[in-house]
């Protein structure tokens, strides 16, 4: 799965780079994976694609949903939530791939599912309908707006339950949610019924703040972006930081599982 610094990114570049492009041919499923998604038979992806333009990627207000990428080719759309990678005439393709586009001028779009990924096509009059939620980089994403999701779950939910499960804001996943919380000098495993006004007023405003770094830097450092260039934002928990002292106060890191995956903190910036 892509988060929202990516799909912004992956947006920006796509319309740059792929808008105009002629389709040639498609081969969906050519390396099967366990955990990639289609819809309806994948096969036919070929045929409900060639010879159409692509007219353009969304903007996640556009989308409805700022986990995905959505990419208009005329009359079909494209929804994306696994990497996507460019290829120029003539660059070596990747030997597996989930999805693998040729244009006409002989270069190439690639997807390479990693953990789990969906590639939707459908007619651009059967595009699913997403409930309109603002993305943290929107201004409909306020103070106000914040306090409502958490006073609709669980006292007792934890920081990262709240924040990275049930997509209560799209795009918004275990990778980025390290920082979060580090900016916020939040814990991970902190309840949300033990949190001060403080707590939480910290806590949306770097949702906000750390999102919009982590997309005007063009992503993150643990991530590749359409040209497969690492993003230029720099973690600060993450496996490429976790051997080194914290950036705050020098003490070590620590990484745990929880929840289904590893959490990233620093015991003194973040005490439970």
């Amino acid at each position: 799965m892509i988060e929202l610094p990516e799909v912004y990114v992956l947006t920006d570049q796509i319309n740059q780079t792929l808008r105009g492009k002629t389709i040639h041919s498609v081969k969906a499923n050519a390396h099967p994976h366990s955990f990639a998604y289609y819809s309806g038979v994948h096969s036919a992806y070929d045929g409900m694609l060639s010879g159409h333009k692509i007219t353009k990627a969304n903007t996640d207000s556009e989308a409805g949903n700022c986990s995905w990428v959505e990419i208009l080719c005329g009359d079909m759309l494209l929804s994306i939530s696994t990497p996507i990678k460019y290829h120029a005439p003539g660059e070596k393709l990747p030997k597996s791939h989930q999805l693998l586009i040729e244009f006409e001028d002989n270069s190439h779009m690639s997807c390479t599912v990693q953990m789990w990924g969906s590639m939707l096509c459908v007619p651009l009059s059967e595009k699913p309908g997403y409930e309109q939620v603002p993305s943290p980089l929107m201004d409909d994403f306020d103070e106000a707006y914040f306090d409502g999701l958490i006073n609709e779950v669980k006292p007792n939910m934890s920081a990262k339950a709240f924040l990275a499960t049930e997509q209560r804001i799209p795009g918004l996943g275990n990778g980025v949610l390290q920082d979060i919380l580090w900016n916020a000098r939040i814990h991970p495993k902190k309840k949300l019924n033990t949190m001060d006004d403080g707590d939480r007023e910290r806590l949306f405003r770097s949702v906000k703040s750390t999102l919009k770094e982590m997309r005007d830097c063009g992503g993150r450092d643990t991530e590749k972006d359409l040209y497969n260039q690492s993003g230029g934002y720099r973690t600060i928990l993450s496996k490429k930081t976790v051997a080194h002292p914290c950036r705050g106060c020098g003490s070590g890191l620590v990484r745990q599982s929880f929840l289904g995956g590893n959490i990233y903190f620093c015991p003194a910036c973040q005490p439970v």
